[in-house]
């Protein structure tokens, strides 16, 4: 018998490619999305009162968790309407998926653009790690990818 497998190979990439793009779809939608819960009442108030003043601090310092302290009301909201952040499930990083992985990774390189004391995504994801208990492997993963997209 003869078997030519190209017939098969080219619907098994075909089949690939359409569950690619049901994922491109799902992020896409999550960018459109992201973080729209700051602009509500239950969270804007809140993050105008403090001004840009995180961003002014360093990362996790005891003056960053003041801050933080200071902005409960609202980022409980925030939290639990925003799934890429691990405070948004009982048991953290693990409840996540990997699209709520990929948009925290994206929230965590657009956050530390903003900061002012020059803090890359390498140093954010160290810092971040440590701060949400995720292990070895999967931190090796979010610099993987930061590598990848040439970050690092």
């Amino acid at each position: 018998m003869d078997y030519d497998s190209e017939k098969d190979t080219t619907r098994h990439i075909d089949r690939v490619r359409y569950l690619i793009g049901l994922c491109a779809v799902i992020l896409l939608e999550r960018g459109v999305r992201h973080d729209a819960s700051k602009l509500s009442e239950a969270e804007k108030s809140f993050f105008d009162s403090v001004g840009n003043r995180l961003s002014q601090l360093i990362y996790n310092s005891d003056e960053y968790k003041r801050s933080l302290a200071e902005l409960k009301p609202a980022l409980d909201h925030h939290y639990s309407c925003n799934s890429h952040h691990p405070e948004h499930y009982p048991n953290g990083v693990d409840g996540m998926s990997l699209f709520d992985l990929v948009e925290m990774l994206m929230d965590w390189k657009a956050s530390s653009e903003r900061h002012s004391k020059g803090m890359g995504i390498a140093e954010s994801i160290e810092i971040s790690c440590e701060r949400f208990k995720i292990g070895d492997q999967l931190k090796e993963i979010l610099l993987n990818t930061a590598r990848e997209i040439e970050w690092i």
